[in-house]
């Protein structure tokens, strides 16, 4: 079964948007998989404003969270997995979602099997 989370996020953004308020993401940014600008990050956290006066090209998809945005003058474009989200929340009032630590879905589907070996050499036979 797939995660809960991006489709939480994209409903939590849409309604703090919605209601005039700044969404911030609370990021892990340990994550091996999260690419946040490493000078900002506080106790391995980073908080990022992902409002739309303050990023462009934001995508929330099932896989990723994208955009490009600038930290002190210069451009960066940052990419977060869903599961390196800790929170989004509004800045105005704190409202919003904390997440828990996701584990590996232990109902993944196992690995297909290696396809069987290849001969060395191709073998023909003369049929007659």
């Amino acid at each position: 079964m797939t995660s809960m989370r991006p489709y939480l996020l994209r409903a939590l953004y849409d309604w703090i948007v919605d209601n005039g308020f700044t969404p911030y993401l609370l990021v892990d940014a340990e994550h091996e998989q999260a690419e946040v600008p490493r000078h900002y990050v506080e106790n391995g956290q980073i908080i990022l404003n992902i409002s739309p006066t303050a990023v462009q090209g934001l995508t929330l998809d099932n896989d990723w969270v994208s955009f490009s945005a600038r930290f002190s003058g210069s451009a960066f474009s940052v990419f977060v997995p869903p599961a390196a989200i800790m929170a989004v929340y509004a800045k105005e009032n704190g409202k919003g979602m904390f997440f828990q630590h996701e584990e590996a879905d232990e109902t993944s589907p196992e690995p297909s099997p290696p396809p069987p070996p290849r001969r060395s050499k191709p073998v023909l036979r003369r049929v007659k």
